[in-house]
Parts: C-alpha cells; sequence; structure tokens
C-alpha cells in the first residue's frame, strides 16, 4: 500500500514541480531575445523608448530568474529523492546533460550581471548590447540540454544495459537521440512565442488602461511580431513533432488521436468524447489529416493502439491535452496575425479596444498551451519513466513520508508564486515608466516626440 501511494505522490510532486517550475524557465529562455531585440532596435533606430524598454524588461526578468533557480533545484533534488531506481539506471547517461544545464545556466548568469550593470558605460553605441548575446545563448543552451534529458527518457540510447546497471556509455549518442532535435525545436519556439505573448499582453492591458502612447505603441509592436514569427515557428515544430512520434512513439500519438484501429488515410480527431466501448462521440474528424501529419502523405498508414500491449497504452485523456495545446497555439496565431495585418491596413486600427482585449487574454492562453504541451509529452510517455527499458513504478521512491515532502514544497511554491507576484508589482508601481523617462530624458515628452 505504501509504495503504491508512495508512487501516486512522487508523480504528483513531479508534476506540481514541473508545472510550476515551467512558467519561469520559459522566460528565462524567451525575454532575453526580447530584451536584445528591443535595445537592438533602439540602438539601430536612436529611439530611447526602445532602450527604455529593454532595461524595465531587464528588472523583472532578473527576478523571474532568481525564482526559476529555486524551482530547478527543486527538480534537480527529486530526480535523486523521489526516482532513485531511475537516477541509480540513468545517472551514469543524463549526468553530462546536467552539468552542461547548469554550466550554461551559470555562462547566463555572469553575462547577465554583466549586461544589467554597464548600462551608458560603453563609449560603442553596440557594445553593451554584445552582452546580451550570450545571454541568449546560455538561455538557450540550458534549455537544449535539459530537453536532452527529457528526450533521452522518451528515447533512450547510447549505452549497454546489463540487470540495472549502465555500462559502455556513449555521452553525445545519449545526448543526441532521435526525440533530441524535434523536443528541442518545440521548446525553444514555443518559450520565444509565450514570452512575446506574456509581454504583448501587459503591454495590450496598459493602453486599455492608460490609453495610446508612443512607447506603448512600439513595445506592442516589437512583441506582437515576435509572437506572430515563433507562433509560426512553434507550429512547425509541432508537426516536426508529430512526424517524430509516428515512428518512435506511435502509442503516444494514437492514444492521443484516440486512434484505436491501424489504418490508411487516417483522420484526424479534435475533441468529442469518449464511450466505455471507445466509441468517440460528437468529435470533429479532418479526413486523412493524421496520415498526412504522420509522414506527409494523405494515404500513409498510422498504428493504431490495436497494435499497442493494453498495458503500454498511455492515459486515452491526453487527447484533450493535445487538442487544447493545438487550439490556443492556434489563437496565438490568429491574433498575432490580425495585429500584424491591421499594421499594414490602413483602414483598420490595431490598437482597438477588442483587439486589444484578445492579446491581453492570449498571454493565459499562451501559457496553458504551454503547460498542456508539457502534460501531453509527460503523460503520454506513461507507463514508461525510460522507455522500453524502466516503468514509472519501478523508478518510484517506497517512502510511506512523500506526502510530507509534497506538503513542504506546496507551500514552498505558494510563497515563491506570492513573492514573484508582490515583488514585480511593487517593482513597477513605484517606478512608473512616466517617472523614470522624465528621469533619463529631461528634454523630451514621454511617448512624444522631442520639445
Amino acid at each position: 500500500m505504501f509504495a503504491y501511494d508512495s508512487v501516486i505522490l512522487a508523480r504528483m510532486l513531479t508534476s506540481m514541480t514541473l508545472v510550476f517550475h515551467i512558467i519561469f524557465a520559459t522566460i528565462g529562455v524567451g525575454v532575453p531575445l526580447l530584451i536584445s531585440a528591443a535595445e537592438y532596435i533602439g540602438i539601430r533606430k536612436r529611439d530611447p523608448h526602445y532602450v527604455l524598454l529593454a532595461r524595465r524588461w531587464t528588472r523583472g526578468f532578473v527576478i523571474i530568474v532568481a525564482v526559476g533557480v529555486v524551482t530547478g533545484t527543486a527538480i534537480g533534488l527529486q530526480l535523486f529523492l523521489l526516482w532513485p531506481t531511475f537516477m541509480q539506471i540513468a545517472g551514469h547517461v543524463i549526468s553530462l546533460p546536467l552539468f552542461m544545464e547548469t554550466f550554461a545556466f551559470f555562462f547566463e548568469a555572469i553575462f547577465l550581471g554583466a549586461y544589467i550593470y554597464t548600462w551608458d558605460r560603453f563609449k560603442g553605441r553596440y557594445t553593451h548590447w554584445y552582452l546580451s548575446l550570450p545571454v541568449i545563448i546560455g538561455g538557450g543552451m540550458s534549455a537544449v540540454f535539459i530537453t536532452s534529458v527529457n528526450a533521452f527518457m522518451n528515447t533512450p540510447q547510447g549505452f549497454t544495459l546489463v540487470g540495472r546497471t549502465i555500462t559502455s556509455v556513449e555521452p553525445l549518442k545519449a545526448i543526441w537521440n532521435p526525440a533530441t532535435p524535434s523536443k528541442v525545436f518545440h521548446v525553444l519556439t514555443s518559450s520565444y512565442m509565450t514570452c512575446g505573448a506574456v509581454l504583448a499582453a501587459i503591454t495590450a492591458f496598459f493602453i486599455l488602461k492608460y490609453g495610446n502612447n508612443q512607447y506603448y505603441k512600439k513595445a506592442l509592436k516589437v512583441t506582437m511580431i515576435v509572437t506572430l514569427i515563433f507562433s509560426i515557428f512553434t507550429a512547425i515544430a509541432g508537426d516536426t513533432s508529430a512526424k517524430f512520434l509516428a515512428t518512435y512513439q506511435p502509442e503516444k500519438l494514437a492514444a492521443a488521436e484516440w486512434h484505436f484501429e491501424t489504418e490508411k488515410g487516417a483522420d484526424l480527431i479534435l475533441f468529442g468524447k469518449l464511450t466505455e466501448d471507445n466509441e468517440v462521440k460528437g468529435a470533429i474528424h479532418l479526413p486523412k489529416l493524421l496520415s498526412f501529419l504522420s509522414f506527409g502523405d494523405f494515404n500513409s498508414e498510422v498504428i493504431g493502439l490495436d497494435r499497442v500491449d493494453a498495458d503500454l497504452i498511455p492515459p486515452l485523456w491526453i487527447h484533450y491535452m493535445f487538442d487544447l495545446m493545438v487550439t490556443l497555439g492556434a489563437y496565438s496565431i490568429m491574433i498575432s496575425m490580425l495585429f500584424v495585418l491591421f499594421m499594414f491596413w490602413k483602414k483598420r486600427d490595431q490598437y482597438n479596444k477588442w483587439l486589444l482585449r484578445a492579446i491581453v487574454i492570449n498571454a493565459p492562453f499562451a501559457i496553458l498551451a504551454l503547460e498542456f504541451g508539457w502534460i501531453y509529452a509527460e503523460v503520454g510517455r506513461q507507463p514508461w519513466i525510460m522507455r522500453g527499458y524502466l516503468r514509472v513504478a519501478e523508478g518510484a521512491v517506497s517512502s510511506p513520508y512523500v506526502h510530507i515532502a509534497f506538503a513542504m514544497f506546496l507551500i514552498l511554491y505558494v510563497l515563491l508564486g506570492t513573492f514573484v507576484t508582490v515583488v514585480l508589482v511593487r517593482l513597477y508601481k513605484k517606478n512608473p515608466i512616466q517617472k523614470e523617462w522624465e528621469q533619463r530624458f529631461p528634454d523630451t515628452l514621454f511617448g512624444g516626440d522631442q520639445k
């Protein structure tokens, strides 16, 4: 009984940590790109609006990074405490990418410190901006290495397993496993898209509250363009991931699409309800689209759950996670594309209230899409923690005291979430943009032209 309970609690605690951490990790990867873009545009156009935008984003980013370190450390701790058997077996392989992820973070942190404390200290126009590039690289490489660990859990390779001991380890082969390219591509693009959507929503909210001015208009323009670009790239990454799943993890794709029978010209199923007899009711069927997404051919054969052992079929409710992820991602593409279209269509106002409200809503939608995507990715691997080698129940701790750790970490995350919210609100409330503008540019009107 204790072993069963500990497995459930271990999964719940790990899930809670990942759901919380993924928000901060995503911001840590994506925001540096927007900061760098804003400063570069400001330097190139000699426009102080963009430079000030980069400054203010950086302040909030530092706080997010600090909390991300805490939650990232919690994940590392939980790997050893909650999944000792998994670490005993896989630790010899994943220790290298875990170390490299830590190194990438330190690389990012060092240059982030230099970037923060060297504003206005260089004569060269671009010298300070150059410091943002290592921050982008460090954040991106951190995502690459930690994602390669997750990819290894889906398609483990680069070792020989003798009993419960891994030998003949080939670290580079293990890191660059078949799942790595599609997962890394998806993680990076969705991070940039989500950060663009969140910063755009904040800007749209302030426009709705305080009205239009040049500063907010420019902020919204750059964030929405970034959102559109990486929304499209995320959709492409999703297509790449589907083709990977069709080849290497057909049971995950079949479960997500309620594809029960192997067939050619398989339909893509959206939403609907599953009966006790595994009949799909009220769903939207897109003819032959699953075959096309899987292999680029409308008549290709897609493996169904009829070819998967019953005890290896992932939970079928991941279908809804997949659908919600795709739907919310499509919303992001639609809204950002509409805004950019209105930018070039002079008869339309891209700052109208309805569109601004839609942009504000896109922030929680983008974060939810991110969460749903990770839930689908992790639960869709069930019952494996290391596919084909180790099941979740075999890798979990058997301690009867996991509930204590769960309660402690829950309290920690509530405190951290409250801390971040309070600090960010106070940071920007005590130093409003108008006040900072007057201090830095006393001879100009906020959001306007030269006096």
